[in-house]
């Protein structure tokens, strides 16, 4: 949708909600437009305005409203205990299980001993689970059949159980012992004739997975077979849930934003809400280790304090080939992190892999090698006024060492994510930070030692 449709969208229902409307009237203009729109509006209204419409739109529509809305804890709490169990009741018990999480612990229970008891076991049985497991991400909410029915039989459940449950694209079936059997897609059961053989539409070997399942070991499986939902089964293979595409993608962009913490050393993503001192405890054990590797890259630097006292003229590109050597490695670490999630890759895969990451980086180094040279050199001749020996003898210790950095660098990139993978050490976690300190290192000790050689032997200076 066009941003100007979208923002005029938007004026709409504020309008609508400011006109006075009679509460049936209201609540008839705002089911035209979807409760995401409406959610975005709702929270910029004044309290008096909110609770109008606590008693206007019904626990039914504001529990679709409130599954949009990122942290509904201080609105819950002002709509009164009733009120917001009825809400809560009205909901998905995942998107309840969200919401009750950011209630405060009194108000919780409050809402909890006011819900129903169906309510409550589905939002206990997801609670019960670690974040990190499939069961925490599931819904409650799917349709379920018993695998002697007759199609008959099999539409009058569907019908039946629709009224309290949406998620009807995949209508999974149970055995006699009640156990998972297979799924029926919903347009194979309505193109069914009433006297067909039910079992001819049952995919028997439809996915499926268990609740106790760590969520990044399945997203592969999950987001490949590209189904609106997979059932969620327990440890007697008994159907508890269904985990949706739209779960299948909060939890993908989850462990997008964990990985991208993880590269900058941490153990998991910063939260707004995190005080000082949990978010020190994240940072501080990495910044430790790093302040004594990059102490070691700087008494490195010390070494050939008398080469750079008489040609200080080196030091203005030693940042050049840092950044570079860091670059590269960054570049092979998120490569090989990928290739890692194949599970069964080869060792001569592997080998294979590092070969052709130390030729894409000798190729790329030996470009940009070659544009240093030319470009730092003429750079020396022309604007600092040195000799042409001196200008190209300190460019080609910048290419060559160049050079030497990216190889070395996509070497590092590679085998230190791969060794923290073999020892059970997630490498995203390990990698990150220690890759770019390493290749610090490197690239000062390549390009110092390069540059100390060089110069001693053309003009005797070091």
């Amino acid at each position: 949708m066009p941003q100007k449709a979208w923002m005029n969208m938007r004026d709409e229902i504020r309008k609508i909600i400011e006109s006075g409307l009679r509460d049936t009237e209201l609540r008839e203009a705002l089911k035209k437009y979807h409760e995401n729109d409406i959610a975005e509006i709702f929270v910029t209204l004044d309290k008096d305005t909110r609770i109008h419409l606590y008693n206007a739109l019904g626990p039914e529509m504001m529990a679709e409203i409130f599954a949009y809305i990122e942290d509904p804890s201080e609105l819950l709490e002002e709509m009164g205990i009733e009120k917001a169990a009825d809400v809560i009741e009205q909901m998905d018990a995942d998107d309840a299980v969200d919401v009750l999480e950011n209630v405060d612990e009194d108000v919780r229970d409050q809402i909890m001993s006011e819900i129903e008891a169906d309510s409550k076991d589905d939002i206990n049985l997801i609670s019960s689970y670690e974040d990190n497991q499939i069961g925490s991400r599931m819904t409650t909410n799917f349709i379920i059949i018993s695998q002697g029915s007759t199609v008959k039989m099999a539409m009058r459940e569907l019908i039946s159980q629709a009224k309290d449950n949406d998620n009807i694209n995949t209508i999974y079936v149970k055995d006699s012992n009640d156990r998972y059997y297979g799924a029926i897609d919903l347009k194979d059961l309505i193109l069914a004739r009433e006297h067909d053989d039910l079992e001819k539409i049952i995919s028997t070997s439809y996915p499926y997975v268990m609740a106790d399942e760590i969520v990044s070991d399945t997203l592969d499986m999950l987001r490949s077979y590209e189904e609106d939902s997979i059932p969620v089964l327990d440890d007697d293979k008994h159907i508890i849930g269904a985990i949706t595409m739209s779960d299948i993608v909060e939890a993908i962009d989850d462990e997008m934003g964990d990985d991208y913490a993880k590269l900058a050393g941490l153990t998991a993503e910063a939260d707004l809400k995190e005080n000082i001192f949990e978010s020190m405890k994240k940072r501080l054990p990495w910044l430790i280790l790093l302040l004594f590797l990059g102490i070691g890259v700087s008494s490195v630097v010390g070494v050939f304090e008398k080469l750079v006292s008489k040609v200080a003229l080196i030091v203005c590109f030693q940042s050049l080939i840092l950044d570079m050597a860091g670059n590269v490695g960054t570049q092979s670490l998120a490569v090989t992190i990928r290739v890692l999630m194949d599970e069964n890759i080869s060792a001569k895969e592997k080998f294979g892999f590092v070969l052709k990451e130390m030729k894409i980086g000798f190729v790329n180094g030996l470009l940009l090698g070659t544009l240093s040279f030319a470009f730092i050199g003429l750079f020396i001749f022309f604007i600092k006024g040195k000799t042409f020996t001196y200008a190209f003898a300190i460019s080609a210790c910048v290419g060559i060492s160049l050079i030497a950095a990216m190889v070395i660098s996509s070497l590092v990139g590679t085998l230190i994510p791969m060794f923290f993978h073999k020892i059970k050490v997630d490498p995203a976690v390990a990698s990150g930070p220690l890759i770019t300190t390493i290749n610090d290192l490197v690239a000062v000790i390549t390009y110092y030692g390069l540059s100390g050689m060089v110069l001693l032997k053309i003009f005797k200076i070091a």
